[in-house]
């Protein structure tokens, strides 16, 4: 059952009822995404990629319009008034798609900036030329210049200024903590409706640039924190997504696509390979942007929920008027909103199945990266990195001793002096081929901070902290399970029990096990030893944590501190082996 028929239902009415119920919801959530899009927008995260950011916005886009409106009409048959409306709508790369493609495949950090920030301030571009076109469309007159320009001069200013002020209020209303905090979340949400309904009065669809300049507005302040709030609206985005698309989707009919016909294979294949690669190709032409992220940002252009809704949103309305025939024949009309998910459908796919492949050929990210970031740098931390690096297993480590910090960088080692727990660290960092977090700091509760940060970026999986130096079982146990990092090792070893090994004697190991050599084999040799961790034949790395069991077969390594020396012809012995 369709959901217009439902609506019909519940309101004890005709199915017309369906579309008027709901596209303004679909409206507001595309306005809701685009508001959390913005909060995670922090213009300092730019940096070198604000040039190509803007080229893409200015010069790629109108490149995309173009392209894709001349293949709408050569190749699908549509007027040249519905295939520029068509190109409006598919010039944006949808940012809810974007995101979690990126996170899943982790490119270096100018990437991954380059196509978030492109993603999000599209959006309200796109929207914005859909409804200019859709203007010129839908009346027997088509709109002068003059009237485009000052319809798009009072779009951006309205959304802009409006933007900014409700940005401004909301600040201002929690520096006096006006608001409570438990409040935050849905006060925010409130009034990012409440900016965008008002925009759109004043305004019609300017309210998508409103709340998009609002959340970046909110993102970049440095006044008060807004973290918390990003953190619920992440979740209400990926509802409000899911809804949509099952919304938007249950109201298009198979029959619908099967129309297309042949024609969608050629126009689809079009889209993919030749308009969205040449436009990023020729926007970014001087800029001396690596040919290689030219090519993955080139192939990485999938449409996504905003794409759909903007479509939906136009179809019904052409659909209504276009039994008039002057503009647009009714039966093309139809066709926006099936050709639109056929796009979607097909970008995401060989984007979702394609892109992770390319940027590790190209060598843009790892298929499953093995590096590990340290917080902390002390002599104990430097001895196991230096082991990993050895064993071609990239390390980061972070420490605000500048002398550990000094004393990594003489081993060769990458290291910074920074606070691990500062926003600008998750920022600046290129953290390309790590996928593991260790929280290996003398304090206690930076280490518990630092997991309960990273978690966010690494998964709970993936992040590990040492056992407390002072702690008690209900002292651990009183942080929630899903705040704190796995602990690692084996539970009496600390941070100070560390320091007293290393302080006693006490070295980093490698050593490979054989067929003649079995992990049996390894612990009678050195009953001693702590393992810490093991590099899989397949260079895999496995951490050893509080009750968990490390499995190791022949081709393995094994990185173990043995707490007192062993002999010099034992220590050369094994690092043949490690060689």
């Amino acid at each position: 059952m369709s959901p217009d028929r439902i609506l019909s239902e519940i309101a004890h009415t005709d199915e017309s009822i369906g579309p008027k119920l709901l596209f303004p919801l679909v409206s507001l959530s595309v306005a809701v995404i685009l508001f959390e899009g913005g909060l995670t927008l922090h213009l300092r995260r730019l940096g070198t990629s604000a040039g190509i950011v803007t080229r893409l916005i200015l010069i790629a886009s109108p490149i995309t319009w173009g392209a894709t409106a001349l293949c709408a009409h050569f190749l699908l048959g549509f007027s040249w008034q519905l295939s520029a409306l068509l190109g409006a709508i598919l010039m944006v790369t949808g940012p809810t798609v974007v995101g979690p493609l990126l996170r899943q495949i982790r490119p270096n950090r100018r990437v991954s900036s380059v196509l978030q920030w492109e993603g999000i301030l599209i959006d309200p571009v796109g929207a914005v030329a859909a409804v200019l076109v859709y203007e010129a469309v839908a009346h027997t007159q088509t709109i002068s210049p003059f009237e485009m320009v000052n319809i798009v001069l009072q779009t951006l200013g309205i959304g802009v200024i409006l933007g900014g002020m409700t940005a401004g209020f909301l600040v201002l209303l929690l520096r006096q903590y006006l608001i409570p905090d438990f409040l935050h979340g849905v006060f925010f949400l409130a009034v990012a409706v409440g900016a965008f309904v008002l925009s759109n009065m004043l305004r019609e669809e300017s309210g998508l640039v409103t709340v998009t300049i609002l959340g970046i507005c909110l993102a970049n302040q440095k006044y008060v924190s807004v973290e918390h709030v990003l953190e619920f609206k992440e979740h209400l985005r990926v509802l409000l997504i899911s809804c949509l698309f099952i919304i938007l989707g249950s109201r298009l009919q198979i029959s619908s696509l099967a129309a297309i016909g042949l024609r969608g294979v050629p126009f689809l294949l079009t889209i993919i390979l030749v308009v969205r690669p040449l436009s990023v190709f020729l926007a970014t032409i001087g800029t001396g942007f690596p040919t290689r992220e030219k090519l993955f940002i080139g192939a990485v252009g999938p449409r996504g929920i905003v794409a759909a809704s903007v479509a939906s949103v136009f179809g019904l309305k052409l659909a209504s008027i276009g039994t008039e025939g002057e503009f647009v024949a009714l039966s093309q009309a139809e066709m926006l909103v099936p050709v639109t998910f056929l796009v979607i459908l097909g970008t995401v796919a060989v984007c979702g199945l394609g892109a992770g492949p390319l940027a590790r050929r190209l060598g843009l990210a790892e298929a499953n990266p093995q590096g590990i970031l340290f917080a902390g740098a002390s002599r104990w931390v430097r001895e196991i990195a230096i082991s990993l690096q050895r064993l071609e297993v990239r390390t980061l480590l972070i420490d605000t001793n500048y002398g550990n910090v000094t004393a990594a960088r003489m081993a060769g080692l990458t290291a910074h002096c920074a606070n691990v727990l500062s926003e600008h660290v998750q920022e600046t960092e290129d953290l390309a081929g790590i996928g593991r977090f260790l929280a290996v700091t003398p304090s206690d509760d930076v280490n518990t901070l630092a997991a309960m940060e990273y978690i966010h970026i690494f998964s709970r999986a993936n992040v590990y902290q040492l056992a407390c130096t002072s702690k008690s079982h209900q002292r651990w146990e009183s942080i929630p399970e899903t705040r704190r990092g796995r602990e690692l090792f084996v539970s009496s070893l600390n941070y100070q029990q560390m320091e007293n090994l290393f302080s006693q004697g006490g070295v980093v190991k490698v050593t490979a096990l054989t067929e003649t050599f079995s992990l049996a084999d390894y612990r009678a040799r050195y009953p001693g030893a702590i393992i810490l961790m093991v590099l899989s034949a397949e260079k895999t790395l496995k951490v050893q944590t509080v009750g968990g069991t490390l499995e190791a077969n022949a081709g393995d390594r094994l990185i173990a501190v043995l707490p007192k020396p062993i002999d010099k012809t034992e220590q050369d012995q094994e690092s043949n082996k490690v060689d």
